[in-house]
C-alpha cells in the first residue's frame, strides 16, 4: 500500500446548494444552478444566465455582505469542513492552502466602478482567514481551474514530511467576475445556453461560482472514521498554449497520478471528468482518457458535474472530489444532464446521462485542467 492521507472533514457551497450534502443531493437529482444573472447589467451582454449563488455571502465577522464574494464562499466552506472534522475554529498555525483563479477581482471591479470600500488587505484571503479562524499560516495559489487540486498536492507533500504538520486545510474558491464574463460573452457571439460536456453540439462553458474545502490529516483521529483517503495527486504545467489543452501532457499527468497512487486504470471505479463543455478542452480530455485507459476506458462510470454547477474555476477540483466522496458513501452517481449526443471520442465511455446511476465506488479519479496547461489529477479511496 502506498502512502495515503485521510479526509476528515468536507465543506462546499455552489449554485446548487450551500452545503456539501445539499450539492450532492441536487446533483443526483439533476438540478441545475443556471438562472438569470443578478450581479451584472443584462442589457450590456449577449448572454443572460450564469451559475451564480443566489444568496448573499457573509464577511469575516459573519455579517451579510455582497462584497468580497470569493472570500465569503471560502469562509463558509472552511467553517463547514472544520465542523465536519470535529475541529474548533481556532486554527493557529495549521496550514490553510487556498486555490483560486481570480482571488478578489470582483471586489476590485466594484471598487473601481461603484466606489465600494476596499483595502489592500481585503484582496488577500489570509486577512479574512486570520480574522475568522485565527489562521496564521495561509497560502494562496492562483492556478486557474486546477488550483484546488494543486493546493491538495502541496498538502500531501507537507503531510509526507516527518517534520511537517499533522493537519492541513485545503480549499478552493472563486466568484464570477465581470471582466471574465465580459470576455467570454464577446468570444461566444452565440451564448451556449447550457454547459454541455462532451456533446457534439457543445458551444462553450458558462461561469459558476462557489468554494470547497477539505481537512486532510497525517493519520485519522482516534475513534473517527475518515470521509475517504487521498491516495495520490499528480500535477504538471506544459505551457504549450495559453488556453488550449495538450492531450499528451494531460495523459502524462494521469499516468503520474496512477503511479503515485499505486493504481492501474482498470481499478478505477469512477472518473469525475473536468468536462467544461468547450470544443478543445473536452476533446483533449477525451483523447487523454482514451490513451491512458485504453481498453479499460469502458470500465469506470464517469460524470461531469459542470453541466449543473457551471465552471467553478478554482474550486472545481475539490467540488468534484467531494462529490466523488458522496458517491463512495452512497453508491449514487450524479448524471451529466446536458449530454444528448456524445462526441465520437467518448462513445465507449460509461458517462452517466439523464438520471442518477448506482455503482460501487472504491477508487475515484478527479480531473482538473486549466489555462496554460496547468494540469492536476487526484485519486481518492473510499473510507471502508
Amino acid at each position: 500500500m502506498t502512502e495515503r492521507w485521510p479526509i476528515t472533514g468536507v465543506g462546499a457551497v455552489a449554485s446548487v446548494g450551500r452545503t456539501a450534502e445539499e450539492i450532492f443531493e441536487s446533483l443526483c437529482a439533476g438540478r441545475t444552478g443556471l438562472a438569470p444573472m443578478r450581479e451584472f447589467t443584462k442589457d450590456w451582454y449577449t448572454a443572460g444566465e450564469l451559475y451564480e449563488i443566489q444568496a448573499d455571502t457573509k464577511d469575516a465577522a459573519g455579517q451579510p455582505s455582497t462584497a468580497q464574494r470569493a472570500t465569503g464562499f471560502l469562509l463558509d466552506a472552511v467553517a463547514q469542513a472544520l465542523a465536519d472534522a470535529g475541529m474548533d475554529e481556532d486554527l493557529g498555525d495549521i496550514p490553510v492552502l487556498v486555490g483560486t483563479g481570480l482571488r478578489e477581482l470582483r471586489s476590485v471591479e466594484r471598487w473601481w466602478r461603484d466606489g465600494d470600500p476596499l483595502t489592500a488587505a481585503g484582496l488577500h484571503f489570509g486577512a479574512a482567514l486570520r480574522e475568522r479562524f485565527n489562521a496564521s499560516n495561509t497560502h494562496t495559489f492562483s492556478n486557474a481551474c486546477s488550483a484546488s487540486l494543486y493546493a491538495l498536492s502541496l498538502a500531501t507533500d507537507l503531510l509526507a514530511d516527518e517534520a511537517g504538520p499533522e493537519v492541513v486545510v485545503v480549499a478552493g474558491t472563486d466568484s464570477i467576475t465581470e471582466s471574465m464574463f465580459g470576455i467570454a460573452d464577446r468570444v461566444q457571439s452565440v451564448p451556449p445556453g447550457a454547459v454541455r460536456p462532451f456533446d457534439r453540439n457543445r458551444m462553450g462553458t458558462i461561469l459558476g461560482e462557489g468554494a470547497a474545502a477539505v481537512v486532510l490529516r497525517r493519520a485519522p483521529r482516534d475513534g473517527a472514521a475518515p470521509r475517504g483517503w487521498v491516495r495520490g495527486v499528480g500535477v504538471n504545467c506544459d505551457a504549450i498554449h495559453a488556453t488550449a489543452p495538450d492531450a499528451g501532457m494531460i495523459a502524462q499527468v494521469m499516468r503520474e497520478t496512477h503511479r503515485r497512487a499505486g493504481v492501474a486504470p482498470a481499478e478505477i471505479d469512477l472518473v469525475m471528468l473536468h468536462g467544461t463543455g468547450t470544443p478543445a478542452n473536452d476533446l483533449g480530455e477525451a483523447q487523454a482518457m482514451g490513451e491512458v485507459f485504453g481498453e479499460d476506458v469502458t470500465s469506470p462510470v464517469m460524470t461531469a458535474m459542470k453541466s449543473m454547477t457551471g465552471h467553478t474555476s478554482g474550486g472545481s477540483g475539490l467540488h468534484s472530489l467531494i462529490t466523488a466522496l458522496g458517491s463512495m458513501r452512497t453508491g449514487r452517481i450524479a448524471p451529466t444532464i446536458t449530454l444528448d449526443d456524445p462526441m465520437d471520442e467518448v462513445e465507449t465511455f460509461r458517462i452517466v446521462r439523464d438520471k442518477e446511476a448506482s455503482a460501487k465506488v472504491s477508487l475515484a479519479q478527479i480531473n482538473a485542467f486549466g489555462f496554460g496547461g496547468i494540469n492536476a489529477v487526484a485519486i481518492v479511496e473510499a473510507a471502508s
